[in-house]
């Protein structure tokens, strides 16, 4: 029995890479019913496939016609369905929102792509990186020399799969109000762009340069950043309020050093900060820990993604589970009342076609594909 806040919602998902998953499972964890469409031929299934768990799969021939009539006829029962092809791709098999919103006029019809479905790199390859580099977020975030990508979080996941989570769940209140569906045209440039929303203020108001390591939140200021210890592990502080940086300097014993006064000077920043980094080599990530963890210095250790699971805070919170042997995040966030919780691990290709079609009411009325 599925559990969560959207129990009853049916999502159908175009098998893709990337954002699409994770939009997919983020759905899935929190109860919708999700289907998803794989091109038949494939195996999937692996545990270690994590985005992919909780849903459901069925295999389709989209080449053949009674196969595209049967992804209409789900289509109809959906509350929502998204995709992340090129633009014209779901247009040339005959499954574009055209022909979806006429079978399903109240269907929510999610289009998530890197560049979006018009302007002039609308056709154009890309990846993360690129469409992070022509918002301004690549930009700002790394070392003074060069910038550095920060994995795949700002544009696919966060400026992609949560703004179409988020834009699915927000067409489908107003369809269900207004008995009207919609297409949402998800790109990542747009939502990676919103995602700078506060630093293109501040930058506005005088308050960020346009440069990496030279702004409070960036790695310029000596009490926000990581910083390496004795054992070659490292710890992160963001002291930015007085009297968390007053604890700061009292904790790491620079506070004897009168220049540390001159917290928010930028032209003494750089000095500053070689002071805290050699302070912090004389002991080990431990021994910090031991001196900083869980008082409001604005502290943590960094941890690898090998370490993360065992810190005793992700462990009292659960904040990480077990599916298939496998070590993962656990659903987020969390509710009170409607847990979320991972539905079923991650499905082999085709495995639910007989058993999606019968739950789905649409079994009796189409041929399943060979």
């Amino acid at each position: 029995m599925r559990q969560g806040p959207l129990t009853g919602l049916r999502v159908v998902e175009f098998a893709g890479i990337g954002p699409g998953p994770f939009c997919g499972m983020l759905l899935s964890d929190l109860g919708a019913d999700v289907v998803r469409i794989d091109r038949q031929g494939g195996r999937g299934g692996a545990p270690t496939d994590i985005t992919s768990r909780g849903r459901r799969s069925v295999a389709l021939d989209l080449k053949d016609p009674a196969s595209i009539e049967l992804a209409l006829k789900l289509i109809e029962k959906a509350d929502a369905l998204f995709e992340g092809f090129r633009p014209g791709v779901m247009e040339r098999l005959g499954l574009g929102p055209d022909v979806a919103l006429k079978r399903n006029p109240k269907l929510v019809y999610g289009r998530m792509t890197g560049w979006g479905q018009f302007g002039p790199y609308a056709q154009a390859a890309g990846h993360d990186i690129n469409y992070i580099s022509l918002v301004g977020a690549l930009h700002a975030i790394g070392p003074a020399d060069k910038p550095a990508p920060p994995l795949n979080l700002v544009g696919d996941f966060g400026g992609g799969a949560l703004y179409l989570a988020f834009g699915l769940l927000a067409g489908v209140i107003h369809a269900r109000a207004s008995g009207q569906g919609q297409v949402i045209d998800c790109a990542m440039t747009d939502g990676a762009a919103s995602l700078m929303s506060m630093f293109f203020g501040m930058h506005a108001a005088g308050a960020w340069k346009d440069e990496r390591e030279q702004n409070l939140l960036d790695g310029g200021a000596q009490f926000y950043g990581p910083y390496e210890c004795a054992d070659g592990k490292w710890i992160s502080v963001g002291s930015i309020e007085p009297q968390f940086y007053a604890l700061l300097l009292e904790k790491s014993g620079a506070g004897a050093d009168p220049a540390f006064k001159a917290q928010m000077d930028r032209g003494e920043w750089p000095g500053l900060k070689a002071k805290l980094a050699s302070i912090f080599k004389t002991k080990t990530r431990a021994a910090w820990c031991e001196i900083m963890e869980a008082t409001d210095v604005c502290f943590a250790p960094v941890l690898g993604i090998a370490e993360a699971p065992s810190h005793p805070h992700n462990v009292a919170r659960k904040t990480f589970i077990e599916v298939a042997g496998v070590t993962q995040p656990a659903p987020a966030p969390r509710f009170s009342a409607t847990p979320g919780a991972v539905q079923r691990p991650p499905p082999a290709i085709g495995a639910h076609n007989a058993e999606v079609l019968a739950d789905w009411g649409v079994g009796a009325h189409a041929r399943q594909p060979a």
